[in-house]
This record gives C-alpha cells, sequence and structure tokens, in this order.
C-alpha cells in the first residue's frame, strides 16, 4: 500500500489482484475443472457420483478444518492421519455400547492426544513436527495393539442410530455432508468473528508480537492442537458409522492430504493467513481430481498422488510470489 505524503492511500490495483488471486484462486480452479470434468465425462454430474464426492470428501474436510487453525498459527499436526484410524476403531467398538460411547470415547481419547501435543509444543517448545510424528507413531501403535495386530474388525450394527449418523440422508444428502457443514460454519464463526480466532492469527502472524499485545500464546497453541485431535477423532467416528466398521488401514498418508487440500485453500504454511472456506475448497479439489482420474480408467490412481503433488507445488510457488508481491507493492 503506497502512501502520498501523510495521507495513506488505498490497496492498488495490483495489491487486489494479488489478494483476489490468493484469497479465491482454488475456488476459480475447481469451477474450471468441474465444468471441464462436466464437458469430458458424461457420468460426473450424475446425482450418485457427486453423492459419492460429497460424502467421501467430508471425512477429509473434517480433518482438515482441524489442520487450518494448526497451520494459521504456524504450526502443523502430522497425527491426524493416525488418530483418524484410531477414533473409528474406538467408534466401532464403543458402538455396542450406544450411540454416546461411540462419539464420545474417539473425541476423548483423540482430544487427550491431542491436548498432550498442545502442551509439549507450547509448554515445552519443542518441535511441532517432532511431537506431532511421535503421536502419530504411538496413535498407530495403540491402534494395533487394540485389534491385535490390524487382525480384528469391530462392526457397527447396521440398524443404530449411530451407523444412520454415516449412512442416513437428510433431503437427499448425506448425513456426513450435513454435519461437515455445520461444522465449517461454526469453524469459520470462530476464526472470523471470536476473539480466539483473532488469536490465532496473531499468534501465527508474529509470536513475539502476539505475546507483547497481551494475547495467550501458549493457550491458544494447546487448544488449536487439541482441536485438531477432537476433529481427527470425529471424522474417524463418522467414517465407521458410514462404513460400518473400524477399518485399521485406513488414515495413513491422511495428514499430507488434509495439509495440501488446507494450503491448496490459501492458507499460507508459514502462519497468519487463512481461510476455512479455502479448506474446504482445498478438499473439493483434490476430490475432483481423484474421481477424474478414476473416470478416465486407463490412468492408475497412483497418478492421483503425482497430480495432486505438482498441483499443491505450483500453489506453494504461487503463494510465495503472490506474498512478495504484496510485500514489494
Amino acid at each position: 500500500m503506497k502512501t502520498s505524503g501523510d495521507e495513506p492511500t488505498g490497496p492498488t490495483r495490483s495489491e487486489r489482484i494479488s489478494a483476489l488471486a490468493q484469497q479465491h484462486g482454488a475456488l476459480v480452479t475447481l469451477v474450471v475443472a468441474v465444468i471441464a470434468a462436466s464437458l469430458s465425462f458424461d457420468t460426473f454430474m450424475t446425482a450418485d457420483n457427486l453423492e459419492n464426492m460429497a460424502v467421501s470428501s467430508a471425512f477429509l474436510a473434517v480433518v482438515a478444518l482441524g489442520m487450518t487453525f494448526v497451520i494459521i498459527t504456524g504450526g502443523i499436526d502430522l497425527s491426524v492421519g493416525s488418530l483418524f484410524a484410531l477414533g473409528g476403531v474406538l467408534a466401532a467398538w464403543g458402538s455396542q455400547y450406544g450411540t454416546a460411547v461411540a462419539l464420545l470415547l474417539p473425541l476423548a481419547v483423540c482430544g487427550l492426544i491431542g491436548l498432550v501435543n498442545g502442551l509439549l509444543i507450547a509448554r515445552s517448545r519443542l518441535a511441532p513436527f517432532i511431537v506431532t510424528l511421535a503421536a502419530m507413531l504411538g496413535a498407530r501403535g495403540i491402534l494395533l495393539s487394540i485389534t491385535d495386530e490390524g487382525s480384528k474388525t469391530y462392526l457397527v450394527d447396521k440398524d443404530s442410530f449411530f451407523a444412520t449418523l454415516g449412512q442416513g440422508k437428510v433431503l437427499g444428502i448425506g448425513a456426513p455432508v450435513w454435519i461437515t457443514l455445520a461444522l465449517f460454519v461454526a469453524g469459520a464463526v470462530v476464526l472470523r468473528r471470536s476473539r480466539f480466532g483473532q488469536y490465532v492469527y496473531a499468534v501465527g502472524g508474529n509470536e513475539d508480537a502476539a505475546a507483547l499485545m497481551g494475547a495467550p500464546v501458549a493457550r491458544t497453541k494447546v487448544t488449536v492442537y487439541t482441536l485438531s485431535g477432537l476433529c481427527a477423532g470425529l471424522a474417524g467416528a463418522l467414517n465407521a458409522a458410514w462404513l460400518v466398521s473400524g477399518v485399521t488401514i485406513l488414515g495413513s498418508g491422511m495428514e499430507l492430504e488434509a495439509i495440501s487440500a488446507v494450503v491448496i485453500g490459501g492458507t499460507l504454511l508459514t502462519g497468519g493467513f487463512g481461510f476455512i472456506s479455502g479448506s474446504l475448497v482445498g478438499v473439493l479439489l483434490l476430490k475432483v481430481i481423484q474421481n477424474v482420474i478414476n473416470q478416465i480408467g486407463s490412468l492408475d490412481s497412483a497418478y492421483q498422488q503425482v497430480v495432486s503433488g505438482a498441483f499443491l507445488a505450483l500453489v506453494v510457488i504461487a503463494q510465495t510470489w503472490l506474498g512478495r508481491r504484496r510485500r514489494v507493492l
């Protein structure tokens, strides 16, 4: 933003374009990808295909929701994939005692692991990468121990209310989609309209300056990692309700998918900038890419990882360039 004498001027045209590209670039790309896929494949816009994409996106989106708060503070959480799998197994096991246990047990365990992550990072000042990597391995170990090295699969009663949370429909749309949308609305309100949301941005922008302004830096970090654990556990529970079983092999690599979705949605890995809605767009874009590769048929599913990785690299490069351009202007 340039100034003329003592009078500040508004943002220049270049600044506005850079800001819009950083905030809404993923949405424009998603719209273009959907239009291209619709014109190329007759089955892409069918109700069944759209519903499958929406429901399968819901679980990753809930994980990405918690990851968004973590990354905006300048952190990272590598444990969410293992917590997702652990939450699903705990929910499936707990479903024999009722829906309340099926939901509360994974939330309690995964939330506790997230709390420990936050305490070690905020109070002991350990590196988030190391702490959450250890939590990832530990959660996976707990998962294997309660499933006899993965040989035991806990099933959910298809007639239970818990199963309805995963397989039920409201207005023709899967219940997990509605739950995810409600969580994203709540997350957006908290991040943009609450004092806690202001602290999240402040800590990610400049931790020392945030502390000088009186922001509770340590408490904010503990809260976002606890929230990330809760989101991963809830996503795992909803996935178990959808599959009516606790599948032990799920969640591998989900932490990378969640990080990719958040960054593609416009959140900076360096922290201090990001949007809840952008993370949802990032998830949908990844799922559209996956669906298009499946529609092609002749391509191996491994190409999804190649395309996603290349796209993520381009987004990070673009974010870096736009950030430098805005500072120069």
